[in-house]
């Protein structure tokens, strides 16, 4: 389907012609400003752009009983009939589930010679709106997004400095200390997972070559996957990923003689 359009738009109002003899829309933006027709219409009146009542009206002062904050008014040409019409809006609104707040004629049939007629000038009413952002349905609220978890805070302090942490899990075993606020230091003689994961296409993932790069930086201190001396880290987080190439919350992975993880010394409620 393929309509010319010609579209004027004012603050208060959008006017589309097309077709040249096929009749008008025109949408008004309700501002408690009073909207006066030209002359006899079948409108849709909406709120927060879903529609709320469908009728016909007389040329004047347009009245509704339904709480709206927008006015659609379709103007069809001389041989579509606004019951018709508007009999058609209705049935394309029940089938879709629309609530609707009051109508204003009963059910009617509309015979079958104007049928086609009046359901083809419809569907093109309906691609227009559409185009424009009306729907003949139900709009949703849109869906809040999940608040992410924050991600948790840790405190360094003396007290922490201190205390050695054991690392075991990933084929790789070390001791560790968070020994200043921005450094931590590996023990010499920590066992490194010797060969990192790959991605289902055999290919290395981020974490794996953030690992390879750690460990690159301190080749002359490794022999066999195993350091020969104490090695200063930058976080709990490149200890991990030095170690065995991440994976894992690796504030959970090192733990003390008595099994109390580092995030349970450190994590700032």
């Amino acid at each position: 389907m393929e309509i010319k359009l010609e579209v004027l738009i004012t603050e208060t109002k959008t006017s589309i012609t097309f077709n040249h003899t096929q009749g008008t829309i025109d949408i008004y933006e309700y501002v408690d400003n009073e909207i006066k027709l030209n002359q006899p219409t079948v409108y849709l009146s909406l709120k927060n752009n879903t529609i709320v009542s469908i009728g016909q009206t007389e040329a004047g002062l347009f009245q509704d009983a339904a709480d709206f904050n927008k006015l659609i008014t379709i103007t069809p040409p001389w041989d579509i009939e606004l019951n018709y019409l508007e009999q058609s809006f209705l049935t394309e609104a029940a089938e879709n589930g629309l609530t609707l707040a009051h109508t204003s004629q009963a059910e009617l049939n509309i015979p079958t010679s104007s049928n086609k007629t009046v359901a083809n000038y419809k569907d093109e009413i309906l691609l227009i709106l559409e185009k424009f952002g009306y729907y003949f349905k139900q709009q949703e609220e849109p869906k809040k997004a999940k608040a992410k978890p924050a991600k948790a805070r840790h405190k360094w302090t003396k007290e922490v400095s201190q205390i050695e942490f054991f690392i075991d899990t990933r084929d790789s075993q070390a001791t560790a200390l968070w020994h200043k606020r921005n450094e931590m230091l590996l023990k010499s003689g920590a066992t490194m997972m010797p060969t990192p994961p790959l991605n289902k296409d055999g290919s290395l993932g981020f974490s794996a070559k953030m690992g390879e790069r750690i460990r690159a930086d301190h080749v002359d201190k490794i022999k066999n996957f195993v350091t020969t001396e104490d090695i200063i880290l930058k976080s709990v987080n490149e200890v991990g990923l030095f170690l065995y190439f991440g994976g894992t919350n690796s504030w959970l992975e090192l733990v003390d003689a008595n099994g109390k993880t580092l995030n349970e010394w450190t994590v700032v409620a």
